[in-house]
């Protein structure tokens, strides 16, 4: 099992913060360091010193770690223009020598939206398929041919498809397209049409806090998708997205769950959380329901004693 550090920098760190648990996480040898992709602060706080931009955040985090996954979890279909951001995220995998994935959503904050003049449209399941068709359709296109895209959201025109992501893939005839191999993850809910998205785009589905006993199901109508269009389900990764809050005896959990204005009883119900044997078991039971990967929520950034723990004393037996 992969555990991945997954942080909420909307709620209040600077890129100093993020790059400390970047490194740290390097470091400590997780698997990844992924980000969220929000522009304010949601709940209480100030979210000072402001919004960090995602794809900025991961080009400055591309040149400073060297081993670590880098990807959003998830980014917006109602932030960037689908060119803009397959350029984005084909220079900053460039600039990570092929590290980087993209975790891809239709937006659901409206509240940002309003506070950054960011249209939000009230349908965007339409405009999140069409920026996957023409994300991948840019990365797929060889060197040399034109991508052209007719939709109800968008349209490119003879589009040379460049730059192109590190990463590259081997198709089916034997040929190789570079640039088309960056992860794109996908997750969400819905019980029909986010899983048909998952089977015809994606590398990974992600179940962002589900409840527990909701993931064999939730991870079932993918592969049930998969199959229909005649897609291996084994092809994609499985994970979950849960808050971690892990402490070495009974008072750092509360500690720990109290910095994060959490209390310890919801946090075991819903998260990675509690000593470390308890941990250790709720992991074996996520692998039991077919979770092969875990981006662990990160709340409290100065906390890097908590990576520590997790990395020395958990992450043994998750491998």
């Amino acid at each position: 099992m992969d555990l991945r550090i997954f942080t909420e920098p909307q709620q209040g760190a600077s890129y100093d913060d993020l790059l400390a648990v970047a490194q740290a996480t390097e470091r400590l040898g997780f698997d990844a360091f992924f980000r969220s992709d929000h522009y304010l602060v949601m709940g209480d706080g100030d979210g000072l010193p402001g919004p960090t931009d995602a794809w900025t955040t991961l080009a400055g985090l591309a040149r400073e770690t060297s081993t670590i996954r880098l990807g959003t979890l998830v980014s917006s279909a109602t932030f960037r223009h689908p060119g803009v951001l397959a350029i984005q995220v084909a220079q900053v995998d460039q600039m990570s020598g092929g590290r980087v994935e993209l975790g891809l959503g239709a937006g659901w904050f409206a509240e940002e939206h309003a506070a950054y003049g960011i249209p939000f449209p009230e349908k965007r399941f339409g405009l999140l398929t069409e920026q996957l068709a023409v994300v991948t359709g840019l990365w797929r296109t060889p060197v040399g041919d034109r991508f052209t895209h007719e939709g109800k959201h968008y349209t490119l025109t003879d589009s040379p498809a460049l730059p192109k992501p590190a990463q590259g893939v081997a198709l089916r005839d034997g040929r190789r397209v570079e640039g088309a191999g960056v992860p794109v993850i996908v997750g969400g809910k819905g019980p029909r049409r986010t899983p048909a998205l998952a089977a015809r785009f994606a590398s990974e589905f992600n179940a962002s806090f589900p409840e527990l006993d909701d993931i064999p199901a939730m991870f079932g109508r993918v592969r049930a998708a998969c199959e229909e269009i005649g897609r291996r389900h084994d092809d994609l990764v499985y994970s979950v997205a849960l808050v971690a809050c892990v402490g070495a005896d009974e008072a750092e959990v509360s500690r720990r769950a109290a910095a994060i204005g959490r209390e310890p009883a919801e946090l075991r119900e819903h998260g990675v959380a509690g000593t470390v044997a308890e941990v250790v078991d709720r992991l074996g039971r996520l692998a039991e329901q077919g979770v092969e990967r875990v981006y662990l929520q990160v709340l409290d950034l100065a906390d890097l004693d908590h990576l520590e723990l997790i990395a020395q004393e958990v992450a043994p037996h998750a491998r």
